[in-house]
């Protein structure tokens, strides 16, 4: 092994792992992606472009986008805004800081599928604690508040939750299509703001009190200004990172959607990891599988890249 090599000796085991783990099944499915490939078949028949048209013209592929859509842009801002909120507070505490982490992170450290279960039973629209809860507060101040009667300009009576009380009919958050996907993004927030609120927490450790207390030397005596002034800008490489982690996992959830509505009703919550595990899997639709894949990581590389362009035009490192 001469001076030249011996670089190659060490990186090269890297390589090849990241050949065969990370760039070959992505060429693979590409490769599928032109074909109608089955499993069991000796060959395929190329079909070139053929499932990508119907990714762009069929109208179940539209609300795969759709629906996809729905939740990223719902999910990563709420869950990144309440992570934030969240670490700030716990930060704040000079008692029972370990307390909240553990209880703001439960939702993370649970299985997926656990949790998928109890909110299924408690969203279930006659014995759920859900709607039970609801109902308990109707005659109350709590259909005032939830039926926005306070409001001058908003009549309690004709809201939703004041028709819910007037009937007894409170939604059927799993299958009705006005609820579905809303309370999909719903879970999805409970399940990902901790994790987000852990890493502001590490990020928030990293700032130094100096600069807190040269702003508040400066002028700047309220914690909105230091705030605005020290912590927002030193958080920014957090921010990068927890913006584009949470729209990762975003554009990544599965198990939620299989275990409450296997992609219904009527498609509205028929999201792309769901989409290729149904075209795939179930109905052994190799190639199509394959083609909303790619769409799948060319959608992510693209949010991927142009948040940390946006983001990190303003980012400031220390």
């Amino acid at each position: 092994m001469t001076g030249r090599t011996a670089p190659l000796w060490f990186v090269g085991p890297a390589v090849i792992l990241m050949l065969v783990i990370l760039i070959a099944p992505i060429v693979i499915a590409g490769g599928l992606s032109f074909t109608d490939y089955s499993l069991g078949n000796d060959s395929a028949r190329w079909v070139g472009t053929k499932n990508y048209e119907k990714i762009a013209s069929h109208s179940t592929y539209s609300k795969m986008l759709r629906s996809t859509a729905i939740y990223v842009l719902t999910v990563v801002p709420i869950s990144v805004a309440l992570g934030l909120g969240a670490a700030l507070l716990i930060n704040s505490l000079k008692f029972g800081r370990d307390l909240y982490k553990t209880i703001f992170f439960l939702p993370v450290m649970a299985a997926l599928l656990a949790m998928a279960i109890v909110w299924e039973f408690a969203l279930h629209p006659t014995i759920g604690m859900v709607n039970d809860t609801l109902a308990a507060g109707c005659g109350t101040f709590v259909q005032s508040v939830f039926g926005w009667g306070w409001l001058p300009f908003v009549n309690g009576a004709e809201t939703w939750y004041g028709q819910a009380c007037a009937n007894n009919d409170f939604p059927l958050w799993l299958r009705d299509r006005d609820y579905a996907i809303w309370t999909i993004c719903f879970i999805g927030i409970w399940q990902g703001f901790g994790f987000n609120m852990v890493l502001y927490l590490a990020g928030l450790t990293g700032i130094p009190r100096e600069l807190m207390h040269a702003a508040e030397m400066d002028g700047a005596r309220s914690a909105w200004e230091r705030f605005r002034l020290v912590t927002w800008p030193m958080l920014g490489p957090t921010t990068v990172f927890v913006v584009t982690i949470s729209s990762i996992r975003s554009f990544q959830v599965f198990d939620t959607v299989e275990a409450l509505t296997l992609g219904g009703p009527s498609k509205t919550t028929y999201v792309m990891m769901y989409a290729i595990y149904e075209k795939a899997i179930k109905q052994n639709l190799m190639g199509m599988g394959a083609s909303i894949t790619i769409v799948f990581l060319v959608f992510v590389l693209f949010i991927t890249l142009v948040q940390r362009y946006l983001v990190e035009r303003k980012v400031h490192y220390a």
